[in-house]
């Protein structure tokens, strides 16, 4: 197979941002990708567009993609649009790459893009209502939060607080986890307070301010025993990458490229809990360890989709940083803070940094290409040569619905 590249990369801060529109956030990040690799408008020859919440929470469906691109002076290209949960902006990755390697053109774009602040808090909430099935909803719940019994909190508090579902089903999968391996509540406020603190030297994270354990403890419950800075926020952004076949890395700066080394997206399927070693995202890093040829001890960084503490446990698991049960005490060694064996989540990862849904995979790709290059400041993970990242979506059955892993290399 053809060697693919990712020739420019840009990114908006993640926030909160009523006054911004998805085409102005989509304008900044392609604008910013295209500047960054010293590419035009006129170098795309396709693009592939995410977003999750636009046709819920603006009647914008469809076509979004579409328009917000030519929006910009991007037209007559075909544009495919991307709707894969909190993975759309990593699906959208991985067919570009995909449709370069298959010789359809020679340079693509992929873009996430997300308006998630409403005026309208319950149907700000609404957005995620469909990411499961709707036709299942009660037995759904009661099968997912059931993981849990046996764990209560141990103040027997309970939060009543308006938040997602889905907290209160990582929650239940957190309570799962600390049974079956004995990991408990402050190993997931470790994970927490690493993220805060490295977040702090990302200019462009929703969240700012370092955290210590003991704070992150303190901090008003969510669903036990996840507290509030454990959980990834509600937010505003866009996120985007040029890539191109390696005949066309003359036009570029072959210096900043970053090779794709591979990408591998999974749905998940109907196994017991138990079964870790059948989890969706483990069996996509084995897939794409296989492609690359590359394996977890050849990684030197990695982006995962931590959407509440529980979640960079698992997944650092799942891509075989540690064995099945051990995330919990790997994070607490230090191991996965900057300067430890494997940092995980430099960027200060979606409990931080922000997770505007559509945008999250790309954002992950955004931060990898940086330290790659060398050029992600107090925030560089040195010498790095490898790189993971890991983005997840909905739920099915126990586990998530779709999992993609893309592996990056230095060119």
């Amino acid at each position: 197979m053809p060697d693919i590249y990712i020739v420019g990369v840009g990114m908006t801060p993640f926030g909160r941002f009523l006054d911004r529109s998805v085409k102005d956030l989509t304008r900044e990040a392609v604008s910013g990708a295209l500047a960054d690799a010293g590419a035009d408008v006129s170098d795309i020859e396709a693009a592939w567009f995410a977003n999750a919440s636009q046709s819920i929470l603006e009647g914008q469906g469809s076509i979004t993609g579409e328009i917000a691109l030519r929006n910009m002076g991007i037209q007559e290209i075909p544009v495919t649009n991307v709707e894969n949960a909190c993975a759309s902006a990593s699906t959208a990755l991985d067919q570009a790459a995909t449709w370069l390697e298959a010789g359809r053109g020679g340079v693509a774009l992929a873009v996430g893009a997300e308006k998630m602040f409403h005026e309208d808090k319950a149907k700000m909430m609404s957005v995620f209502d469909g990411g499961w099935d709707v036709h299942n909803v009660e037995a759904a719940t009661a099968r997912l939060l059931s993981l849990g019994d046996g764990l209560d909190d141990p103040d027997g508090e309970e939060d009543t607080g308006t938040r997602s579902v889905f907290m209160d089903i990582y929650g239940a999968l957190a309570k799962f986890h600390m049974k079956a391996f004995g990991t408990t509540q402050r190993q997931l406020a470790a994970v927490a307070a690493k993220n805060h603190v490295h977040s702090q030297h990302n200019p462009l994270s929703q969240y700012r301010d370092p955290m210590t354990v003991d704070e992150v403890m303190a901090a008003r419950k969510v669903s036990w025993p996840l507290t509030l800075p454990m959980c990834s926020p509600i937010s505003d952004g866009a996120a985007a990458a040029v890539l191109c076949r390696e005949e066309e890395l003359g036009r570029f700066d072959r210096t900043r490229a970053v090779k794709i080394e591979a990408t591998a997206l999974r749905t998940g399927s109907d196994r017991a809990p138990d079964a870790f070693d059948r989890h969706v995202t483990h069996l996509a890093a084995k897939d794409a360890y296989e492609r690359s040829g590359l394996g977890p001890d050849d990684m030197d960084v990695a982006e995962v989709h931590d959407a509440t503490a529980f979640a960079e446990i698992q997944q650092v698991e799942n891509l075989g940083f540690c064995d099945f049960g051990a995330g919990g005490p790997l994070t607490e060694s230090g191991a996965t803070s900057l300067g430890g064996k494997i940092p995980v989540n430099p960027s200060g990862g979606l409990e931080s940094k922000g997770h505007p849904v559509g945008a999250t995979g790309l954002a992950q790709v955004f931060e990898l290409t940086t330290q790659l290059r060398g050029e992600a400041g107090a925030r560089q993970v040195p010498d790095a040569r490898h790189a993971i990242a890991e983005n997840g979506g909905g739920f099915h059955g126990i586990e998530e619905a779709v999992a993609c892993v893309t592996i990056l290399g230095r060119a």
